[in-house]
C-alpha cells in the first residue's frame, strides 16, 4: 500500500479533552502514565523530540503523541483514557502504570489489536513484585513487556547462598508485595535456613520506641544478634531512613552485614547508604552496560541520544529512573519499527476505534505492526531492548556492590559481583572478615616474565624457581605486612591474556577467570576489557607506552663552522663582497675623490675588493674614500657586514655546543611520521590493542596512532610484530628495528645495557597504571589496595623503584647518540673545518709568496728601456732599480740631477699633476 503524507484516519468525538494530530502526520503514539509519574511524560516526550529531529530514521515523517494520566490503582480510568486514544486513532499504546491498572489495559489491546508496549512501574521506588498473569501467555498477545521478568528471588537466593548465610531477617516496606518473596521463602526453607520477617512501619522511630518499650533485656541481646545479617525489601529513601535508626540506637555493630536488594538503586543512594551505615554493606542493583569508549554513550547505531540523558556524570542523568530509561527505548524500537513499515510499504493507516459501540471492528494492521515490533530490536539506555515470542524483554543485568567492614562511613564500594539469567553469578561472594592479618593465608600467584618486574633469580633442578624483580619487591612487602604466604607460577601460555573469539581469556588473566589461580602480578596494566572480568587494586606505578631504539652512530663534520649558514647563504655573501668592492672602484674612478698632500693611498680594484673584504670581517682598511657616494655605499655595507656577522656568531655558538642529530627520532610523533625504520610491538598485548582502538575507533581515533597502526598491522600484524617483549629488544640492538612496550620496561632495559647502545622515547602522559590482578570479587583486593597507598604516602614504593630504575645510571637512555650525561666541552672536532681553513690559507700564502718572489726577481733583471733613461733623470749604474714586492707609498719631491739609492725616477702622467698639482718639473720615488 503506498502511504501518502495526508490523513488517513477519522477523528471520533467522544471526550471534551482531546489532543489533536497534526494534519501532516500518519504517526500517532498514545500514552498512558501513573499520574505521580510526571517524569515519564518529560522523557517521553524528550524521545519523542530526538527522533523528530532524526532524518536517519523517519525521513520527512514526524511522531505526535497524545499522553494521559491515570490513578494507578483505578483501573476503570486507565480503561476509559485508554479507549479515548483509540478513538482518536492510535498505531501503539505506552502505559507506564502497576499491575492492577495493567492487566485492563492488556485485555483491551487483546480486544482492539492495537500493540501495547506496557512498562511496570512499582510505587514510590519499592522493589517490584511480578504482575499476576491475567491470562496464560500466548504468542499473539498484544501486549508486551518492556521491563523483564522480577528475579529478586534469583539473586538474593544465590547471594545468600554465596555467604552462606544460615540465619537472617528480612525487613520490608509497607510498601512491598510479600508475595513477591514467596518463591525465596521456599527455596530457603528447603536449605534449611531460618529467615525471620519483619515489616517497617512508615513511621521507623515510633517502632524502634516501641521495641524498646516492650522488649526485655535478654530479647533485646537476641534481636541485636539476629540484626547481624538482614536482607532489606524497601526502597532507597525507607532504607536510609531505617538504617540510621538502627545505627543511632546500637542495634547494630561494625561486625553486622546487611544487604539491600532494589532494581532501583542509584549511584547516589549507594553514596548515602554507605556513609550512614557501619559493619560490611552490599547492594544488589540493576545495571544497564555501558559501552566502554565514553564518546559512544550516546550514539546508539544512526541515533543520538540526548546528552542530559546518556552522560553518566550530567546530574539529570544521574536522577533518571529504571522506568524513564525504558520510557526513552520503547520509543526508539517504535521509530525504527514504523521505519522498517514504511521502506518495506506495508503500511497501515490509523483507524478510528470505538470501545462502546457494539460489533466495532479491531485495527486490520494491528496483527502486522505487533509482529514488525516483536522481530526488532535497539540499542539504547538499558543496553539493548528486545521480545522473545512471548512478548517478554529477556535481558537484564544485575550488579552486586559492597564495602568491607569496618566503622569508618567513608570506605569505598567496589563491584564484587554480576548476576544475569543466563550466565547466573559471574564473581566470587565471601563474607570471611579480613583485617591486617592474613596469616595461615597461601595465595597462589600467576605471573609473566618481564623484565625487570618478574625475573628468575635462581633455577636449580628439583627445587622451585626463586624470582625477583619490581613486582615480586611489592608482593614481598605486602606479604611481610599482611602475614600471607604465596606460591607463584608463570602462565603455561606465557602471555599477559586476551579475550578470544568464543569469548574466553588466555594467558594470565584466563588463570584469574577459571580460578586457577588467587592473584595475577607482572608487569600488568590496568585496562577496561581486563578490569571487566577481574578486579584490580590500585595502581602500583604509572604506566605510559614507549620506543626502544638504537642509538645512531655519531658522525663527524669537519665543516660544522660553515654549518650556521646555508651553502646559498655563503654564496650570496661572497658574491656580495665581490659585487660591493667593483661598485666601490667604480664610483671612485667615475668620481675620484680629492687626496690630500702626503697621501700615498690609491684606489685600484684590488685595493677596494680588499677594503670591502676587510670590513666585513671588521678589521678595517686603509683606503681613505672621501666622496658622499662611497660614503653612503660603505655605510649601508657596514651595517649590513655588523648584521651578517652578530647573526653568524649567535648562530655558531649554538651550533657548537647543542648536538643536533639529523633525522633522529625523540617522540612518538617522529616514530609515526617517518616509514623507513620499521616498528611493531607484541602481538594481542595491551600496547597491540591501545594502538588499534585508537586507530580504529571513530569515536577517539588519533592521526598519530593511525599512522602508527599501518606500520604495526602491515600483512596482518606479522611483519613488524613478535611474539615476546625479549625478541622485539633483540630486534633493536641487533638490527633496523624499533619496538613499542611499556616504557619502565624499555627504560631498564636501556639503563643495563653493556654498551649504552639503546635510548627511549615515552608519552609523558600516564593514563594509567600497572596493578596486581585477583578474582572478580576477590576479599583481599581491599587490603591490599590501603597498604599499597600506605608504602606509596611512606616513600617505601619509590625506594623499590630506585632499586630497579636508578638515578646514577652510567648510560644516558633518552639521548640518541652516545654522550655522556653531564655535558661535554668542545672537541676538536668541532673545529676541525676552522684549522683546515687556517691551514688552506697558510699553504695558499706560501705559494702565492714564491709566486710573487720569483716574479719579482724574473722582472727585475730586466734591463730599463732606451725610452726611459732619455726622457727621466740619470741613474747610477752601481744602483740597480727594484720594484717593492709590497705595496709602495708614493713620495713626491723636486726633481733632481740624482736620486737617492734604490729609487727609480719615473715621469708623472699628465692626469695625475692635475689631480695633486703637482708642479711640471716635479718627479716622484718608490720606496
Amino acid at each position: 500500500m503506498k502511504v501518502s503524507s495526508a490523513v488517513l484516519f477519522l477523528f471520533t468525538f467522544w471526550s471534551l479533552e482531546w489532543e489533536p494530530v497534526l494534519p501532516d502526520s500518519i504517526i500517532h503514539i498514545g500514552a498512558i502514565f501513573d499520574e505521580s509519574a510526571k517524569k515519564d511524560d518529560e522523557v517521553f516526550r524528550m524521545a519523542v523530540a530526538d527522533l523528530n529531529l532524526n532524518n536517519e530514521i523517519l525521513e520527512t515523517e514526524k511522531i505526535t503523541v497524545s499522553v494521559e494520566f491515570v490513578d494507578a490503582n483505578n483501573p476503570f480510568q486507565a480503561v476509559q483514557e485508554a479507549c479515548e486514544l483509540m478513538n482518536r486513532g492510535i498505531l501503539a499504546l505506552v502505559s507506564s502504570i502497576g499491575c492492577m491498572s495493567a492487566g485492563s489495559l492488556q485485555s483491551l489491546a487483546d480486544a482492539m489489536h492495537i500493540p501495547h508496549l506496557f512498562i511496570q512501574r512499582a510505587p514510590t521506588g519499592t522493589p517490584r513484585s511480578s504482575c499476576p498473569p491475567t491470562s496464560r501467555a500466548q504468542p499473539d498477545d498484544y501486549t508486551l513487556f518492556v521491563r523483564p521478568p522480577v528475579y529478586l528471588n534469583d539473586v538474593i537466593f544465590q547471594v545468600v547462598m554465596e555467604y552462606t548465610w544460615q540465619k537472617f531477617i528480612i525487613f520490608y516496606d509497607t510498601d512491598y508485595d510479600i508475595r513477591g518473596i514467596e518463591n525465596f521463602l521456599d527455596q530457603t526453607s528447603q536449605q534449611g535456613m531460618d529467615v525471620s520477617l519483619q515489616k517497617v512501619e512508615s513511621n521507623i522511630n515510633m517502632m524502634i520506641t516501641g521495641m524498646f518499650r516492650t522488649m526485655r533485656v535478654e530479647e533485646l541481646h537476641r534481636y541485636r544478634d539476629t540484626l547481624r545479617r538482614a536482607v532489606l525489601f524497601m526502597s532507597p529513601a525507607t532504607a536510609k531512613a531505617f538504617i540510621t535508626e538502627v545505627v543511632e540506637t546500637n542495634l547494630v555493630a561494625f561486625d553486622c552485614h546487611w544487604i539491600i536488594i532494589n532494581e532501583e538503586i542509584s549511584d547516589m543512594d549507594v553514596q548515602e547508604l554507605v556513609m550512614k551505615s557501619i559493619g560490611r554493606l552490599t547492594l544488589v542493583r540493576q545495571t544497564f552496560p555501558l559501552p566502554q569508549n565514553s564518546s559512544q554513550r550516546c550514539v546508539r547505531n544512526n541515533h543520538r541520544i540526548n546528552t542530559s540523558l546518556c552522560d553518566p556524570k550530567d546530574p539529570k542523568a544521574q536522577m533518571l529512573e529504571i522506568t524513564n530509561r525504558y520510557i526513552y527505548d520503547t520509543v526508539l524500537l517504535l521509530a525504527n519499527t514504523f521505519h522498517r513499515k514504511l521502506e518495506d510499504r506495508k503500511w497501515h493507516s490509523m483507524a478510528s476505534l470505538s470501545c462502546i459501540r457494539k460489533g466495532s471492528k479491531p485495527w486490520q494492521g494491528g496483527k502486522s505492526m505487533l509482529d514488525t515490533v516483536k522481530k526488532g530490536g535497539v540499542s539504547g539506555l538499558t543496553s539493548f531492548l528486545e521480545f522473545n515470542d512471548n512478548g517478554i524483554n529477556p535481558n537484564i543485568y544485575f550488579e552486586i556492590l559492597g564495602t568491607n567492614y569496618g566503622e569508618d562511613r567513608g570506605r569505598g564500594v567496589s563491584r564484587l559481583a554480576t548476576w544475569d539469567p543466563i550466565h547466573g553469578l559471574n564473581g566470587t561472594l565471601t563474607d570471611r572478615k579480613l583485617e591486617n592479618n592474613m596469616r595461615g593465608v597461601v595465595l597462589r600467584v600467576v605471573t609473566v616474565l618481564e623484565e625487570p618486574f618478574v625475573m628468575v633469580s635462581e633455577n636449580v633442578l628439583g627445587k622451585p624457581k626463586k624470582y625477583q624483580g619490581f613486582s615480586i619487591d611489592v608482593l614481598d612487602a605486602l606479604a611481610n605486612y599482611l602475614g600471607f604466604k604465596y606460591e607463584i607460577y608463570v602462565a603455561p601460555d606465557h602471555k599477559y591474556g586476551s579475550q578470544q573469539a568464543d569469548g574466553t581469556w588466555n594467558g594470565l588473566i584466563g588463570e584469574l577467570v577459571f580460578k586457577r589461580a588467587d592473584v595475577g602480578l607482572s608487569a600488568l596494566t590496568i585496562t577496561p576489557e581486563r578490569e571487566s572480568v577481574v578486579d584490580f587494586t590500585t595502581r602500583y606505578m604509572d604506566y605510559s607506552v614507549g620506543v626502544l631504539l638504537r642509538k645512531a652512530e655519531r658522525t663527524v663534520d669537519m665543516f660544522a663552522c660553515l654549518a650556521p649558514f646555508d651553502l646559498s647563504l655563503w654564496a650570496c655573501i661572497a658574491g656580495t663582497v665581490i659585487l660591493v668592492g667593483t661598485l666601490v672602484y667604480l664610483l671612485n674612478w667615475l668620481n675620484p675623490p680629492r687626496l690630500p698632500m702626503g697621501s700615498v693611498s690609491s684606489t685600484t680594484l684590488y685595493n677596494s675588493m680588499w677594503f670591502v673584504y676587510g670590513s666585513f670581517v671588521q678589521q678595517g682598511g686603509e683606503v681613505p674614500y672621501t666622496t658622499l657616494a662611497t660614503r653612503m655605499m660603505m655605510g649601508v655595507w657596514w651595517l649590513f657586514a655588523l648584521i651578517v656577522i652578530s647573526s653568524y656568531t649567535a648562530n655558531l655558538a649554538a651550533f657548537l655546543t647543542i648536538s643536533r642529530i639529523e633525522n633522529s627520532i625523540q617522540s612518538l610523533q617522529d616514530l609515526a611520521k617517518q616509514t623507513d625504520l620499521p616498528y611493531g610491538t607484541v602481538l594481542d598485548s595491551a600496547v597491540y590493542d591501545q594502538v588499534r582502538s585508537k586507530s580504529l575507533n571513530p569515536f577517539e581515533r588519533d592521526p598519530m596512532y593511525s599512522q602508527m597502526w599501518r606500520m604495526i598491522n602491515r600483512t596482518g600484524g606479522a611483519e613488524n610484530n613478535v611474539e615476546e617483549s625479549k625478541e622485539g629488544i633483540r630486534k633493536v640492538k641487533y638490527g633496523r628495528f624499533a619496538f613499542v612496550w611499556d616504557a619502565a620496561v624499555l627504560e631498564y632495559v636501556a639503563i643495563n645495557d653493556e654498551d649504552c647502545s639503546l635510548y627511549t622515547v615515552s608519552n609523558n602522559v600516564a593514563d594509567r597504571g600497572y596493578g596486581i590482578a585477583m578474582q572478580h570479587g576477590s576479599p583481599y583486593r581491599d587490603i591490599f589496595s590501603q597498604r599499597i597507598l600506605e608504602l606509596q604516602q611512606n616513600g617505601d614504593m619509590d625506594i623499590l623503584k630506585l632499586k630497579w630504575w636508578p638515578r646514577d645510571s652510567p648510560c644516558d637512555l633518552y639521548s640518541p647518540v652516545g654522550t655522556r650525561k653531564n655535558g661535554s666541552a668542545l672537541d676538536i672536532h668541532s673545529f676541525a673545518g676552522v684549522f683546515f681553513v687556517l691551514a688552506a690559507g697558510v699553504v695558499l700564502s706560501c705559494l702565492i709568496a714564491t709566486v710573487e718572489t720569483w716574479w719579482t726577481r724574473r722582472k727585475g733583471s730586466r734591463v730599463p728601456s732606451k725610452e726611459t733613461q732619455a726622457d727621466g733623470p740619470s741613474v747610477r749604474q752601481d744602483e740597480p732599480c727594484h720594484e717593492p714586492q709590497t705595496d709602495i707609498m708614493l713620495t713626491l719631491r723636486p726633481s733632481s740631477n740624482h736620486l737617492s739609492p734604490a729609487c727609480c725616477a719615473t715621469p708623472l702622467d699628465s692626469k695625475l699633476r692635475h689631480t695633486f698639482a703637482i708642479p711640471s718639473r716635479t718627479v716622484f720615488c718608490q720606496h
